[in-house]
């Protein structure tokens, strides 16, 4: 039987809410430089530019989007296959705090240190897939 409560589990809920943050924040920024009328629209226009700030934050946001599937694969399966462990969750703190430092690194546009934040949450996706996923493991 699977532990769902294990930290595995409650570092995919904290990504979950730092996901959907991180949605709330492009969005307002989307709102704030395009308008509310093109928010709720079918925006068949091209949208505004949102300036530099408002660009990161919905970068950073899509950026989010393209290793958190990975993350989420990965711990629906380590911890549905039982094999929950100290590596899975060190990978899951990893991922979990890299992406959230990231975060605020993409918004001020600090070189290098957003890349390592990047790639530590990969880190941390590959440790939850050797140490749970891997056959053998």
């Amino acid at each position: 039987m699977s532990d769902f409560s294990s930290t595995d589990m409650q570092y995919l809920w904290l990504s979950i809410v730092l996901g959907l943050g991180q949605l709330l924040l492009a969005t307002l920024f989307s709102v704030g430089a395009r308008g509310l009328p093109w928010g709720v629209g079918s925006r068949d226009e091209p949208a505004k530019p949102m300036g530099h700030f408002g660009g990161r934050a919905e970068r950073a946001f899509k950026n989010y989007l393209e290793t958190f599937p990975f993350f989420l694969g990965a711990v629906v399966v380590a911890t549905t296959m039982g094999k929950t462990n100290a590596m899975t969750a060190l990978g899951c703190e990893l991922y979990f705090w890299a992406r959230l430092a990231y975060l605020p690194a993409y918004l001020f546009a600090v070189p290098f240190v957003r890349t390592l934040l990047w790639a530590a949450a990969g880190v941390g996706i590959a440790l939850v897939l050797i140490y749970g996923v891997w056959p053998g493991a």
